[in-house]
């Protein structure tokens, strides 16, 4: 999808609009007109997107500072140009989606534990606490500090949660139509990005375009957290899971385009609230490309089996980055491009949304 003789474009609406066919009178003559195809951007740019342009650089991280065991080894990785949303997909966009095609996302769908037993092991018997109403889970703050190893100690599964009442049922999106989209799973984000033309992005294409041109930093936007004292992008303050001070204006999601865009007009490519990529999530996918002198546009690898995942090798999940408004440097600081999760794509949270590449 990212050659571009010809270029077809879906604005954020019910109704699809198309643009022009982009006409490059000649290239057929000569023999590098495959090359100037690949890596020219179309004369005008589909409606929210900026153009990302080829490029090579270092994915992942060898850093002893990460906290979890998932982004090294580092390695060289080329991508082919691309357009990426200019934000995640914001609760009004998403809103067109649901009032145009009438999809019910996973969220509000009643839970069929035939199909959520397929990302277990076999012969995995249905647990006494399985939820059989539709729902979703929603980040609940403790009253006090607690261990920060459990994670279930600030999510709980709120029946009636879902993208329109994302932190649950008396919850509403009224006001928040700039917010971006949550509560949406990984499949509910692939069948928004097919009604709209797109698909999800690659780990590496989302990777590569959240440094935004720079090679080597720590954060999008440098190395430094707060460049002269300026926030960057929608984190936690204060202690978790206690409460989220909201010093950089913002104490949960925030509009998207409410911190600078990266190096390639990008908003919110760390912080607000996590994305989903297309990739298949495995810990030690990185080992799977350190021999290579260069990877030309990884898509991730061929399934989820991780041996060296203890807690469950065989659960089905796809790679999120970003970070998202619950990240801070003593917990997780996943806000930083190389940093990386898998999520079971079945599952929805109040931090994790999505955009879309063509």
């Amino acid at each position: 999808m990212s050659r571009k003789p010809k270029l077809k474009a879906v604005a954020p609406s019910p109704r699809r609009m198309r643009y022009g066919l982009i006409a490059i009178v000649g290239l057929s003559a000569f023999g590098a007109a495959y090359g100037v195809v690949r890596y020219l951007p179309a004369i005008t740019a589909p409606t929210g997107m900026v153009w990302i342009p080829a490029g090579e650089f270092t994915m992942g991280s060898d850093s002893t500072n990460v906290r979890l065991d998932n982004e090294g080894p580092s390695h060289r990785v080329r991508v082919d140009g691309f357009y990426m949303d200019e934000h995640p997909v914001t609760n009004a966009e998403f809103q067109r989606f649901i009032e145009a095609t009438g999809y019910v996302t996973t969220a509000e769908r009643r839970p069929d534990w035939n199909e959520v037993k397929r990302q277990y092991p076999p012969g995995t018997e249905k647990p006494d606490d399985f939820k059989e109403e539709p729902g979703a889970l929603v980040f609940t703050p403790s009253a006090e500090p607690i261990p920060l190893d459990d994670v279930y100690a600030w999510w709980r599964w709120e029946p009636g949660a879902c993208w329109s009442h994302p932190d649950g049922p008396i919850s509403t999106i009224a006001g928040r139509e700039d917010h971006p989209v949550v509560q949406v799973s990984w499949d509910d984000a692939v069948a928004y990005a097919k009604w709209a033309g797109k698909r999800l992005p690659t780990e590496a294409e989302w990777e590569f375009a959240s440094c935004g041109g720079l090679e080597g930093k720590r954060f999008a936007w440098g190395d430094d957290f707060r460049p002269q004292g300026k926030w960057m992008a929608n984190t936690w303050q204060g202690v978790f899971p206690v409460k989220d001070l909201g010093e950089d204006g913002f104490a949960g999601r925030s509009p998207v385009r409410s911190f600078p865009p990266n190096g390639y007009g990008l908003y919110d490519m760390g912080g607000n609230v996590w994305q989903w990529c297309s990739d298949y999530y495995r810990q030690d996918a990185h080992f799977e490309s350190r021999g290579q002198s260069c990877c030309e546009n990884p898509k991730g690898p061929g399934d989820c089996f991780d041996a060296g995942d203890r807690a469950n090798p065989f659960n089905t999940r796809r790679v999120m980055k970003g970070g998202s408004f619950l990240c801070l440097a003593s917990y997780c600081e996943s806000y930083r491009p190389s940093a990386r999760r898998g999520t079971p794509p079945d599952t929805g949270t109040s931090h994790i949304g999505f955009r879309c590449v063509k």
